[in-house]
Formats: structure tokens, C-alpha cells, sequence
């Protein structure tokens, strides 16, 4: 059953937002964000009106994003949490040679109604980029960081931008749960002269009531979280996001809590075994990225089932951005092909 909420509809199927857009007056706008592996059923805002709307539905990137920073490149392994049929696998995009990006949330905005094509983050992530109001330096060294800093912050204002444009028709309330984000974009990357950073750019809609169940939608400036490098005399070791936001342990609590599922690791081959060690005793980055592979992708393998489709990835500080494990092709949805007439020519042929 079609996530995107109708006013006949009784049931729902969870992970995805569902909603309907005003067309020629002021509709209220349904939402579901039903999280069923993550937390208990949350309420759900019913739309009443009896005018027909424009359908909307996002589907979610959902599942666990896992990185371990080598001391020559970053390696980038992704878990769906397959939370309803249409969940994307949180792949990474590449953004540049040295930088990648992760969509987690609502990623994939479409109208099963008019069979529309709304957004694609995950896609469009590589050019989401806003325009600095004053010259980046160019220098070495410091100037480089701060290079750096700036760019990353016109990619978060570029994201920021896009996702206004696609909410800012939204006029029924949201329920959302206080400073939980719709959406995150993990970036990895290397930077000259520097070296590797993890940072989690997050977005959160903020909206006010205009007039009595009338309210106006936008995007929240983005809030920048720095994962690694770590604080000095802190452990170089793995960094785990997840979404929706889990209580579940992460895969390093489960190797520090001896998880049985994980034994093969500890008595595989000496250099497995090393490699688990290294990331438990926090000086991962001591490790070759050819040293930490096996027992990465070992260790994502386990905690996947095979419902859960993966993603393995590298930047290499010498190649840049590379597949290990490509995401799988996306299957195809009727609900974006546009109806036919009968005897209408075609390139197709029998």
C-alpha cells in the first residue's frame, strides 16, 4: 500500500512522509513519520479536507552509516534499515574527488498522483551548493582549513535551499518530535595539507501558525557537527550515525561488549583479529586501509541481515573515492511511469 496519506485511508505503512499540497486553497497537510523499528507509533495529523489535493509522498534514506578513518583513506560502509518497501539505502555520493556525502532522511520526493518527479537529494547533492558571500582564502596551511570550512558551509546552505523549495507549500501542522532533523548529510572527505574530517550537517523543520490550521514551512539553518579528527587524546576509532535516531548499540558497542556474532573476527586470521583490536584499543588510524578492509566489511556483513541491502566505499587519500560494494540498482516503481494509451508508438520493440 502507497505510504502518501488519502482522507479514506485507515491504515498506514511506516517510514515514509505522506501529505497533501494545497492546489487552489488552503488544504491541511497530513503527515506520517511512523519510525516502526525505532520507537513506538507516534500521532498522525488526519486530513480532512474533501477537496482534492496533489499526493506527495518522501521516501526515506534509512539505516546506519558506519566510517573508519585509515591512516590512508576513509572508508565508508552504509546498512539499510529497511523500515517500509520503498527505503533507499543511505548510499554516499560523491561530491569531489575527495569528498563524499550521504543522504539520511527524506530523501526522494515524488506525486504518485501526477506521477511527478519532485526531488531527488541523494542526486542532486553534487551541485546543491550556495554562493560565499566574500573570496575563500586560497593560501596553505590554516588558510586551507578555513577554505575548507567555508565550502562545506555553502554546501549546507545549498541543501538548505533546496529542501525550502520543496517544503514551503507545506500549510498543516507537522508533528515531529522536538529537535529531531528530516534530514542529515554525512561528509567524509580529505583536505590538503589537513587530512580526513567527518562532519553531520542537520536540518529540522520550523513552522508558525499564520491563521487557525494554517501554518508556513521552512528549513532550519543548518547545525555542523565535527566527528573526526577526535578531540586530542581521544580514540581513533569507528563513527556510527543512524536514522531514524536509535537507542540500538552501534556496531563498536557490540565489539566492546564481546557480541557473540562477532567471534569469527576475533579468532579469524592474525591480521582480522589485529585490525579488530586496533579499532577496540582506538588507533584505527594506525592501520593500512588494505589492513582494515577485511574485518570492516567482515563486521558490516554481520550486522546486516539479508534484508539489509549494503554499501562499501573508500576515499583513498592517493585515488579519491572509490566503490567497494556498489548500492544496488533501484527497482523500478509503476507509480513513476506515466500511463499509456492503447496503440501509442513506442521505441520498444517486440
Amino acid at each position: 500500500m502507497r505510504a502518501g496519506l488519502h482522507e479514506s485511508s485507515t491504515s498506514r505503512s511506516p517510514g515514509r512522509l505522506g501529505f497533501r499540497l494545497a492546489s487552489n486553497s488552503l488544504l491541511a497537510m497530513a503527515l506520517l513519520l511512523v519510525f516502526l523499528l525505532f520507537s513506538p507509533p507516534r500521532a498522525v495529523a488526519q486530513n480532512t479536507s474533501e477537496t482534492p489535493g496533489e499526493e506527495v509522498v518522501a521516501n526515506l534514506a534509512a539505516g546506519r552509516v558506519i566510517l573508519l578513518v585509515t591512516k590512508d583513506a576513509i572508508l565508508i560502509g552504509t546498512i539499510e534499515n529497511p523500515i517500509e518497501p520503498q527505503t533507499h539505502v543511505p548510499a554516499p555520493v560523491q561530491m569531489s574527488t575527495m569528498r563524499a556525502g550521504t543522504i539520511l532522511g527524506a530523501e526522494d520526493w515524488f506525486s504518485p498522483s501526477s506521477r511527478r518527479e519532485i526531488a531527488r537529494l541523494d542526486l542532486e547533492l553534487p551541485h546543491l551548493r550556495a554562493t560565499p558571500s566574500a573570496p575563500i582564502p586560497t593560501l596553505a596551511g590554516a588558510a586551507t582549513q578555513e577554505k575548507d570550512a567555508v565550502d562545506l558551509e555553502m554546501v549546507g546552505r545549498g541543501v538548505r535551499r533546496r529542501a525550502t523549495e520543496i517544503v514551503q507549500e507545506l500549510h498543516g501542522k507537522v508533528d515531529l518530535p522536538p529537535d529531531e532533523p528530516f534530514l542529515e548529510v554525512i561528509v567524509a572527505d580529505y583536505i590538503p595539507d589537513y587530512g580526513p574530517e567527518i562532519w553531520q550537517i542537520s536540518y529540522e523543520l520550523q513552522q508558525e501558525e499564520q491563521t487557525p490550521d494554517y501554518w508556513t514551512t521552512s528549513v532550519s539553518y543548518p547545525s555542523y557537527l565535527q566527528l573526526y579528527p577526535p578531540v586530542k587524546g581521544q580514540p581513533h576509532t569507528l563513527v556510527e550515525f543512524s536514522y531514524p535516531p536509535s537507542t540500538t548499540p552501534t556496531l563498536l558497542d557490540m565489539l566492546r561488549q564481546n557480541d557473540p556474532r562477532f567471534d569469527p573476527l576475533r579468532h579469524s586470521d592474525d591480521k582480522t583479529s589485529e585490525a579488530l583490536n586496533a579499532v577496540l584499543e582506538g588507533r584505527a588510524e594506525k592501520l593500512s586501509s588494505a589492513e582494515a578492509l577485511p574485518f570492516f566489511r567482515a563486521a558490516l556483513e554481520i550486522l546486516a541481515t539479508p534484508k539489509n541491502r549494503i554499501t562499501l566505499s573508500e576515499i583513498s587519500e592517493l585515488d579519491g573515492f572509490n566503490w567497494i560494494v556498489p548500492p544496488p540498482p533501484e527497482p523500478k516503481s509503476n507509480l513513476r511511469q506515466p500511463e499509456r494509451e492503447a496503440g501509442a508508438p513506442s521505441l520498444l520493440h517486440p
